[in-house]
């Protein structure tokens, strides 16, 4: 089981894109979707769910396309993830605190819901400038 779906993986090398091309110059879906190796299709619903979220702004006109609408800093992993697929959960018994009748008592519950924290302050720390200055994520994105 995937943990980040495929969308969110294609949604994700989509914003580093931009990221790199940040206050220099719009970039059309469609040249994202070459450079990435996505679908035209797919980047089209990828780039309205990241447009409806407000963490990309789009340009019209001739030289048109797509901008990130905040500094790459302002933009993190764990808020492309819920825009595209919604939280990680890693059990229902985290969903909320009535979720599992067991939960007060439960030890797997506890180390768990560590676990979950973890996982999104790792991801929260983890900004699209960070990654789009970092070349070897960026050569191992292209390499999918």
């Amino acid at each position: 089981m995937d943990i980040l779906r495929r969308n969110t993986d294609y949604a994700l090398r989509v914003m580093i894109n931009l990221a790199k091309h940040h206050r220099k110059q719009s970039v059309s879906t469609r040249q994202m979707a070459e450079q990435e190796g996505i679908s035209y299709q797919l980047a089209c619903k990828l780039m309205q769910k990241l447009h409806n979220a407000e963490l990309v702004e789009s340009c019209m006109g001739p030289k048109g396309g797509f901008q990130l609408s905040k500094k790459p800093s302002r933009i993190s992993l764990l808020q492309i993830v819920r825009v595209i697929q919604g939280p990680i959960n890693l059990n229902r018994c985290l969903l909320s605190a009535d979720a599992c009748p067991l939960r007060p008592k439960c030890a797997v519950s506890k180390k768990l819901a560590g676990l979950q924290n973890y996982i999104d302050s790792f991801l929260g720390s983890i900004t699209l400038k960070e990654l789009s200055h970092n070349k070897q994520a960026v050569r191992k994105s292209k390499g999918r």
